[in-house]
């Protein structure tokens, strides 16, 4: 799924960017080696999708695509990096995250176990914001038309915009103990994935292809119905899944009181009593095997993965609208009973 020619824009900006860094001393090369770091290992799924709506479109600015794709894949690194923080997590992809490298640092250094905390959870901040910022130089150096380097800025302000509100959504809807409606769930999970990894990328590819005004909405709606439905498979994967192949904690989501759509639904049903014991807190392997018979047999699971349905079908009718092929999802539009297929898109 990796696309040499972004892989190669991405390699010269984090490249010109540590020779920057290296002008501040070395702290900050490590930090920058370890933003570095965070990029590597990922399948590169939303440069993926903007270079392949580009070329379908029959788009003639591969090198400038290819800059903004690594700028997506660099805005994807900071959310994950910020995400990880804000979950608390020290590990990604079974190996220390930028704030777990530092805290270690810190550690090996005689700090104090909060002290040194404090200085992985700045050190993810900062590398954060470094990526962001880095991609939206990217984007606007990337070499396209001005008009059209202005179209890609406000579509990446917005879905900075937009992803900002879902993962606020996301932490202020876990703290309402059981107060979230499906509606406010399926908003955030809309804002939180379908906006940037699907809808900024579609449209980033269509606007550098040239393709009028209408193509370039629909394929924003199309984005968030695959974002909601991609989140909905990973919602289920995160409690039915098997860690060990798909990266994801299968108590993760019931220990950080996720309001999903899975969680939503199954506080409607009688059952609820007995699953709400599970809730906020970490699980043995038997009382994961519990609370997964209960969204079982409360209907919640066969809720989802009906919810999931529709979003595909309504997208793939936008697709086929703008003569877009599906095959380029086909694993996100894939039947959620695979929970056990690797790594997603968020990887």
């Amino acid at each position: 799924m990796q696309n040499t020619s972004t892989d190669e824009a991405l390699a010269r900006l984090l490249s010109a960017g540590r020779a920057r860094a290296a002008l501040a001393g070395p702290e900050h090369v490590t930090l920058w080696d370890s933003l570095r770091s965070a990029t590597e290992g990922g399948r590169r799924f939303r440069p993926y999708l903007l270079m392949s709506t580009h070329d379908a479109l029959g788009g003639h600015q591969a090198a400038a695509a290819a800059e903004v794709g690594a700028a997506l894949e660099l805005l994807h690194t900071a959310f994950v990096i910020h995400d990880d923080l804000i979950d608390g997590d020290v590990v990604r992809r079974g190996r220390p995250n930028v704030n777990g490298m530092f805290a270690q640092k810190a550690l090996s250094l005689h700090q104090n176990s909060e002290d040194a905390d404090h200085y992985g959870r700045t050190a993810a901040i900062l590398a954060g914001d470094l990526a962001l910022t880095t991609a939206v130089r990217a984007v606007a150096l990337c070499g396209a038309p001005a008009p059209v380097v202005r179209q890609l800025l406000d579509l990446f302000d917005a879905g900075l915009h937009i992803s900002a509100a879902g993962e606020l959504a996301d932490v202020r809807l876990s703290l309402q103990h059981g107060q979230a409606s499906l509606e406010e769930s399926l908003l955030m999970e809309a804002q939180k994935t379908g906006a940037y990894s699907f809808s900024l990328p579609l449209q980033a590819g269509a606007l550098l292809a040239g393709a009028d005004e209408h193509t370039v909405e629909r394929l924003g709606q199309a984005g968030l119905l695959i974002g909601i439905a991609y989140q909905l498979k990973d919602d289920l994967i995160g409690v039915f899944g098997d860690p060990t192949l798909s990266g994801k904690s299968a108590t993760g989501d019931l220990r950080a009181n996720k309001q999903t759509p899975l969680i939503v639904h199954a506080r409607s049903t009688p059952l609820w009593p007995d699953l709400s014991c599970y809730m906020g807190r970490e699980l043995d392997g038997d009382e994961l095997q519990r609370a997964r018979d209960l969204l079982m047999a409360s209907g919640s699971r066969s809720f989802v993965e009906h919810l999931f349905g529709e979003h595909v079908r309504d997208a793939r009718s936008l697709l086929d609208e703008v003569g877009l092929a599906t095959d380029m999802f086909a694993e996100v539009l894939g039947p959620p009973d695979a929970l056990t297929d690797g790594p997603g898109v968020a990887a």
